[in-house]
């Protein structure tokens, strides 16, 4: 019986078993990446265990804890043994469901079982080359905006390297300053999310971008892989006030940097913040990375 004391916490020192584990079995959600949850740790604790040649993930937040079927070769007894874990477990809504393969072997194994989507977490993704581009009439502001912003001020771009990573730590102080970190719980959250992936950058194996206005630092973009055809953009901090459209230079300037290697990015979700559906939807995503769960109630009903 598979037990929540079999879960270890994520760490960085696992980084080599979820690189190899990903390239056999590839995902396509943000959440179940390796750099979101190690830099995310302190406030989900993301924990695994590794069953059958799988890897079942758990998540607790604010002290509500939830699973997710195994990623791994197909199994529909470990998906048995997940379940019922989850509802030993879990809370109201214990097993969630971020990749289409589990979605579409669950629903085969459980078809009574109801699944509800959750549009707050699906992943936005676009093609890189359309954000690279932003080619078209459906972009025909944004790259007036970033146009704009190439007239006004004289820009240059770099990765981020041991040479500067510094700067992008004092970036992000003085980011977190403007935007107040500390006065609501998330934001909290998220500077140390952000700081602790800048402090481990090149241990987790991330990479990403600097706009530069005069020597000065006015965006960057923290980003890593998905799988081989996917990047994600885990951070991306901007100082729209003194340097409006920064945002939009930013987002283009890094798909350019990544067009070479990865035919999509992922831009994670929108969290239901309607500000931000709205700009996630303007640079008209590709498709969607959907997220079900199943409730305590429909697991107990239907699978035991």
């Amino acid at each position: 019986m598979l037990r929540f004391a079999d879960f270890k916490p994520v760490s960085l020192d696992d980084r080599d078993l979820f690189s190899e584990h990903y390239r056999q079995f590839p995902q396509v959600h943000s959440d179940n990446t390796f750099a979101n949850m190690v830099c995310w740790n302190h406030y989900a604790d993301y924990r695994f265990a590794e069953v059958d040649g799988s890897i079942v993930l758990s998540s607790t937040i604010n002290g509500v804890t939830s699973f997710r079927p195994p990623i791994g070769p197909t199994n529909p007894d470990l998906i048995g043994d997940v379940i019922d874990l989850a509802t030993r477990e879990g809370g109201d809504k214990p097993l969630w469901v971020l990749d289409p393969v589990n979605e579409a072997l669950i629903r085969e194994l459980y078809p009574a079982l109801p699944l509800h989507e959750n549009q707050d977490f699906f992943d936005y993704i676009y093609r890189t080359e359309a954000l690279a581009d932003l080619a078209g009439k459906g972009y025909a502001t944004i790259r007036r905006q970033v146009n704009r912003f190439g007239r006004e001020y004289a820009y240059t771009v770099e990765e981020i390297t041991e040479d500067n990573i510094d700067e992008v730590w004092e970036f992000l102080v003085v980011w977190c300053e403007w935007r107040d970190c500390d006065s609501e719980p998330i934001l909290a959250a998220e500077k140390e999310a952000i700081l602790f992936a800048v402090n481990h950058f090149f241990a987790i194996g991330l990479e990403g971008w600097i706009i530069r206005i005069g020597g000065t630092i006015g965006a960057i973009s923290i980003v890593g892989r998905v799988n081989a055809d996917m990047a994600v953009v885990h951070f991306e901090k901007a100082l729209p006030e003194t340097y409006p459209s920064i945002y939009k230079v930013i987002t283009t300037e890094t798909a350019a940097g990544l067009r070479d290697r990865y035919r999509y990015v992922n831009r994670e979700c929108d969290m239901g913040v309607p500000g931000l559906r709205e700009s996630k939807t303007r640079y008209h995503p590709a498709y969607m990375v959907e997220v079900y769960y199943a409730t305590r109630d429909d697991l107990e009903a239907c699978c035991r």
